[in-house]
């Protein structure tokens, strides 16, 4: 018996020795640029092209003009102070922090919100994990001011992780904070912001003039004290939810290089530990090239780019959170936006924009579901797609520039945008030619189709296609109905 159950250990632990041989090494990430340049991006993320998060906090109460109502409600006469004064009174009775009562989120609900953008085709979603405001929409050991404790009094980022995963979503969370620094008036003796009663959510004290908007505070930049707190946050973010996704604001600079550096260090190799890899967004040049994936907001490239890159933007033109007067952008837009940066290498992150008692408007579900439909049909051209030879082609000029979104034409039906998945190739038409659509990039003087075609199909439609390839391009004779609204896609099979 007892030679038995010393052979029994004996082979236990060869196969343990065995086992831990056989595992792979964890890498390690030290917190400096060169170790941090040797991160890949995931395959998972090449793959990834749609993603969905939401502004939704204390902001959301005023619901007036603006998600930097808390930072602009401060500043001597600017009209959302005199707005708030009139509608509410003067910031000394009535400042930032007496919103988060009045935030309840009373008809949140994480499941309803996860399956919403799940049927919108999303592959990722998230919240804003704190926005500039101060205030933590997680269950925090570090502050009180935070959801959990305060306002709805749930832990809106842990209700969202379960939420989302079970949806088999990556999950996102979204970071601002490094904005708030010295921009609260903690000086002004006038506000509330001056009472260190409120320290933890409005800052410490600053000398007067450090409260600038829309430009870099230089004096002071944040002292240790604020960037310790900054990496500390973050670590309990991770710690917590794992998340898939760490998406930050701009501005990011202001925190301290070695900050930057540790905080990726961790979270690359926590990602290690908890067996997966993750992606890390910044915008600028905030993170140094090649540590994380470059992010836009409200614009897009105008040429293909060799790198995979992220754009921000939201559903409503004027306002990141939701406000009384919304000015919604067409699902049309949106889809032609979605293709055009998936042409060219990229993935949209569509900010939505839920009320203060959790519901999310009606205009907005519309919306997302409208994309998921588009989705359903049109799919196989833009997950897992990798861009072709060229982005596309058409009349359609871009404008690239931070916030530049707006200043670009709607797509019109000679806007046709290239992609290729699993050897196919698709042209995707921005709206409908009626008759015909002429691919002028495939006429054989641009020598761009090398291979022979051996079928055309519209996506959505199972009409055969005449075609024919002439010396002005591939031309081919479309159906007289729409197999689907918006955006059409053509599928190229070769032989």
């Amino acid at each position: 018996m007892k030679s038995l159950l010393i052979s029994i250990i004996t082979v236990f632990t060869l196969w343990s020795c065995n086992s831990s041989s056989n595992k792979p090494e964890e890498k390690k990430f030290k917190a400096d640029w060169e170790s941090l340049k040797e991160y890949q991006t995931p395959e998972w993320w090449l793959n990834t092209k749609f993603g969905i998060y939401f502004h939704w906090g204390p902001y959301s109460v005023p619901a007036h003009e603006t998600e930097w109502y808390s930072l602009l409600m401060y500043v001597k006469g600017h009209p959302i102070r005199e707005y708030h004064e009139k509608t509410y009174g003067n910031l000394k009775d009535f400042g930032y922090k007496d919103f988060i009562p009045m935030f309840k989120g009373e008809y949140f609900n994480a499941q309803e919100w996860a399956k919403l953008f799940k049927d919108a085709g999303a592959q990722f979603a998230g919240p804003v994990a704190e926005h500039a405001d101060g205030f933590a929409m997680w269950d925090s050991k570090l502050t009180q001011w935070d959801a959990a404790e305060m306002g709805p009094k749930r832990d809106i980022v842990g209700e969202m992780e379960k939420a989302i995963k079970q949806q088999d979503m990556k999950f996102l969370v979204t970071y601002h904070r490094h904005w708030m620094y010295a921009w609260y008036p903690t000086w002004d003796n006038t506000t509330d912001a001056f009472d260190t009663t409120y320290s933890d959510l409005y800052g410490p004290k600053v000398p007067k003039g450090t409260f600038v908007l829309a430009s870099k505070p230089t004096n002071p930049l944040p002292d240790k004290d604020f960037n310790d707190e900054w990496l500390a946050r973050l670590d309990e973010l991770m710690d917590n939810y794992q998340p898939d996704i760490i998406w930050f604001d701009n501005k990011m600079d202001i925190i301290s290089e070695d900050h930057r550096k540790q905080f990726l260090a961790n979270y690359y190799n926590n990602a290690a530990k908890w067996g997966k890899d993750v992606v890390c967004t910044y915008k600028f040049n905030d993170l140094e090239k090649g540590t994380a994936i470059l992010d836009l907001e409200r614009s897009r490239m105008s040429e293909k780019k060799d790198f995979p890159w992220l754009t921000d933007d939201s559903v409503d033109w004027k306002a990141w959170c939701h406000i009384n007067d919304p000015k919604y952008k067409s699902t049309n837009r949106l889809i032609d936006f979605l293709v055009d940066v998936v042409s060219k290498n990229g993935a949209l992150l569509l900010n939505i924009t839920p009320k203060a008692n959790g519901q999310i408007p009606e205009e907005v579900k519309t919306r997302l579901l409208e994309m998921g439909e588009w989705l359903k049909i049109n799919g196989e051209a833009i997950y897992g797609s990798r861009p072709w030879k060229i982005f596309g082609e058409g009349p359609q000029n871009i404008t690239e520039g931070h916030l530049s979104e707006d200043k670009n034409p709607e797509a019109v039906a000679e806007d046709i945008r290239f992609t290729t998945n699993n050897g196919n190739l698709y042209a995707i038409m921005l709206d409908w030619p009626q008759n015909h659509c002429l691919i002028k990039s495939f006429a054989p003087s641009e020598k761009l189709l090398t291979k022979k075609i051996k079928t055309i199909s519209l996506l959505g439609s199972t009409q055969e296609l005449e075609w024919k390839l002439t010396d002005q391009g591939l031309d081919i004779v479309l159906p007289e109905k729409q197999p689907c609204d918006h955006a059409q896609a053509i599928k190229i099979q070769f032989h």
